[in-house]
């Protein structure tokens, strides 16, 4: 059983968001992007989104499919052997050569910061024996990650019909990708030194606003004549972070001008809020026996990412209405649920804030009083009873012995 607690919280319908065109549209991103979608990931709210279905030739953020495959199947520490791969002059690269050997940390690292296409090529053998085995394993991975509306034909992002996604399901694959803490380490550096191979290189963030933007954090980079400009962006801001991604755009500069609009967009929209602090007092409860009670606190603090204005609400879960000691300080007792618009989002364990000891017969005396007077008064009858029936039975003998006088 659950009892929400007043903490301020306030029950608050899900409203959706107004859609550019509505009263509201002065407020929105003017972008020149052929389709965009922003979302705020703990909550999967899109907070903007045009032609979020509409597909697309994806370049380069095909990698990001690359990255996570090679993530889930090697450890950082194996060793890739760099294939064969002849690159034309106008594919970025690493300057990696046929037969080096780069950790997988390194191979990453080539892979998500200078977008280098010998790397994906590497990868792709590495892990899938061949190109179009590891091709078949990234449409099975997009399979499973519900990515319904994508296809991949290739490692690295080369120009294809049947290489495509959407804006939607790049943001769901930058998000899946961003749960790897290599992943997520990367793709936040603006340059990085690769220390495996043949000798130590740099390679530098295709994704200049790595670095030039503190907030800005992620993820992926693409661009080919017949995809345009792209990017997966995310960015991280007082607590909150957002997922943004852009596609067909005619330049660089519009990329990441579009990019930035809609991290502050948002940012404006969406904040961290402590919904529970640690050691904040959330129940009382009455002890047995005692007049006093005891405080029930939360071992850890909460927060949560609402948009403005919406506060999270907290319940009760599992918290008696009367306790028994003995009772040792910090004793899980319960726990308190956190909601953002209905849905439970965290679920913090609730402590006794002091010890209460053993009750005393006399306290137990004033428990049981009833009982225990009850009791008493049947058996108060029963003795009762046995000595009226005693006093008759020596009267009747008393009646027998008498013979009258002499």
């Amino acid at each position: 059983m659950t009892k929400r607690i007043g903490l301020g919280a306030v029950v608050l319908a899900s409203v959706a968001l107004a859609a550019p065109g509505t009263a509201s549209a002065k407020q929105w991103p003017s972008l020149s992007a052929a389709s965009a979608i922003l979302i705020e990931p703990s909550s999967g709210d899109v907070i903007y989104s045009r032609n979020p279905y509409s597909r697309h030739e994806i370049a380069s953020t095909t990698k990001m499919m690359t990255a996570l495959l090679v993530l889930e199947k090697r450890s950082l520490q194996h060793h890739i052997r760099v294939t064969n791969y002849h690159p034309s002059p106008a594919e970025s690269t690493a300057g990696l050569k046929p037969g080096e050997r780069l950790t997988t940390a390194d191979m990453v690292r080539a892979l998500l910061l200078a977008s280098a296409n010998e790397a994906a090529a590497s990868i792709a053998v590495d892990v899938g024996g061949s190109q179009d085995g590891f091709v078949r394993m990234m449409n099975a991975r997009a399979r499973r990650a519900g990515l319904r509306r994508t296809h991949f034909s290739n490692a690295i992002g080369l120009d294809s019909a049947s290489n495509y996604s959407t804006a939607r399901d790049l943001a769901s694959l930058g998000i899946l990708l961003r749960r790897n803490w290599f992943a997520r380490l990367v793709m936040a550096r603006s340059k990085a030194t690769l220390e495996s191979g043949s000798h130590k290189r740099v390679v530098q963030n295709r994704d200049n606003l790595i670095g030039s933007v503190p907030w800005m954090n992620g993820i992926k980079t693409g661009h080919t004549s017949a995809a345009g400009y792209l990017l997966v962006g995310g960015a991280s801001r007082d607590g909150a972070e957002l997922i943004s991604v852009v596609t067909g755009e005619r330049s660089e500069a519009a990329r990441n001008a579009d990019t930035l609009k809609l991290m502050r967009f948002g940012f404006g929209r969406y904040h961290l809020v402590r919904a529970v602090s640690k050691g904040q007092r959330l129940a009382t409860v009455a002890v047995t026996g005692e007049s006093s009670k005891i405080s029930l606190v939360a071992a850890s603090g909460v927060d949560v990412v609402m948009r403005v204005g919406h506060k999270p609400q907290v319940f009760l879960s599992s918290v008696p209405a009367e306790l028994a000691g003995p009772i040792a300080k910090g004793a899980h007792i319960g726990y308190a649920l956190v909601r953002r618009e209905g849905k439970v989002v965290d679920r913090v364990t609730l402590v006794a804030a002091t010890a209460v000891a053993a009750p005393s017969v006399l306290a137990l005396g004033g428990s049981w009083r009833g009982p225990i007077a009850g009791l008493f008064g049947i058996g108060m009858v029963l003795l009762l009873f046995a000595n009226l029936k005693r006093r008759r039975s020596h009267v009747r003998r008393a009646a027998t012995t008498f013979n009258g006088p002499a």
